[in-house]
């Protein structure tokens, strides 16, 4: 099996939660789509699909 890197921004995941919702007819406040895109981030991190590094 192959490793490759990924980096997950969650303020990117935010911005791009932002647009997705807007799209659809929602119009969610900046906190909400921060706390979507920590909330995706954690389930990544606990299906250990993702490891959490800090630089």
């Amino acid at each position: 099996m192959r490793e490759m890197e990924v980096i997950i921004d969650t303020e990117e995941m935010a911005e791009f939660f932002y647009q997705q919702l807007m799209k659809r007819g929602f119009v969610p406040t900046e906190d909400e789509v921060e706390e979507l895109a920590d909330i995706v981030f954690d389930y990544l991190i606990e299906k250990a699909i993702i490891d959490e590094f800090d630089e």
